[in-house]
């Protein structure tokens, strides 16, 4: 603009600027004095009203067209957060600084009152707006379908010719439920627990997607032995006409568990289990020595069941007679009686857990016995 132009609005001379650099937007109202460029000038462009939409069950907030958790104790922060990003400082504006104060009004509704300031044309200029944020509470496409019982799979605990013990159920329903939340931590809402029944046979678990349900299976079975099936089942259509399937996975834990004392087909003597992850292992009651089940066998080899540790009865050790003898009392009937010596034996004991079975009366190891009381 060349020197002694004049504001085409009041007739006052306008000051000599600096002309834009080439390919430059030139400021339409640059032809303006500072008083009439004033008159109209907003510093700071505000919407009239801000909602915050937040989900009454969880209290995650809707961002953009998703729910995010925040996990904010109330929603004053994010309110602010809101405001600040819908707020617009004009282009001109240089060293700017703002602040923001907000009001609660009550539970559901904010004032935030917002301070701004900048130099426009070499001018500080000051601007302060009111920006009403309501708290809209809502649910969640999560907590919908959660309200719904809304699955996807579900992952079937179950035993090998029996009923899985209260441990395995407790420590399964704990396997999903860590599952889920490691999950969770990660931002995916969409992993959650729909609902947990028991069947009679063992407890169902009703999980949001197959994947995690099939992630569920692998780590009970990872850890309990066993293995699962999958079953699905079509269910409906999607939008795109895609068939959509709920899955059920089966879970069987083997047929045995660690603390059961079995006969093993072979002539090695009773077994006491130790392990089912992978080939079943333990140790010969009547030696001490350890055992392992052929490949081929794996978690289930051909055995009886005797008992378990549970059954065991503390007895008095009467007394040593060789290396591979040892003769105690009969817990029922408390005549002596001559039995196996295995290596795990304390021959200062005066006392040792025996198992009486169809097989005869065997010594347990204490740490066995031991480990089984304190769970």
């Amino acid at each position: 603009m060349s020197s002694g132009d004049f504001c085409p609005r009041c007739g006052d001379p306008v000051p000599e600027r600096e002309e834009p650099l080439p390919g430059m937007p030139r400021d339409k109202d640059a032809v303006l004095c500072d008083s009439c460029y004033f008159e109209d000038f907003d510093l700071v462009d505000a919407p009239e009203r801000i909602e915050v939409r937040v989900c009454s069950q969880c209290g995650a907030v809707h961002k953009g067209n998703r729910w995010v958790d925040v996990g904010a104790q109330d929603y004053t922060d994010v309110a602010v957060e809101e405001v600040s990003e819908a707020l617009g400082v004009h282009l001109s504006a240089e060293d700017v600084r703002w602040g923001v104060e907000p009001e609660q009004v009550d539970e559901n509704n904010i004032r935030m009152h917002c301070t701004f300031s900048g130099i426009v044309r070499g001018t500080r200029v000051e601007e302060t707006v009111t920006v009403p944020v309501l708290i809209s509470r809502q649910t969640c496409k999560r907590c919908g379908r959660i309200a719904g019982g809304y699955y996807a799979s579900i992952v079937q605990i179950r035993g090998e010719d029996r009923d899985p013990t209260n441990e395995e159920e407790r420590r399964a329903i704990e396997i999903a439920e860590s599952y889920i939340a490691e999950r969770q931590e990660t931002g995916d809402r969409n992993a959650f627990i729909s609902e947990i029944t028991e069947s009679g046979e063992g407890p169902d678990i009703k999980i949001s997607t197959n994947q995690m349900g099939g992630g569920i299976a692998k780590h009970v079975v990872r850890e309990l032995g066993g293995s699962f099936e999958e079953y699905p089942t079509l269910v409906t259509e999607d939008g795109d006409g895609n068939e959509v399937y709920r899955v059920t996975y089966a879970v069987r834990l083997p047929k045995f568990t660690p603390g059961e004392v079995i006969d093993t087909d072979d002539d090695g003597g009773p077994v006491l289990v130790r392990s089912v992850r992978g080939n079943l292992k333990g140790v010969r009651i009547d030696t001490g020595g350890e055992y392992e089940a052929r490949f081929e066998e794996g978690e289930t080899p051909e055995a009886r069941r005797l008992g378990t540790v549970d059954d065991a009865a503390e007895t008095t050790v009467v007394t040593v007679e060789d290396e591979n003898a040892v003769q105690v009392l009969d817990p029922e009937t408390y005549e002596s009686k001559t039995i196996s010596r295995p290596s795990y034996f304390d021959s200062d004991a005066d006392s040792v857990p025996v198992l009486k079975s169809r097989a005869g009366l065997h010594i347990l190891p204490n740490d066995a016995v031991e480990s089984d009381a304190e769970e």
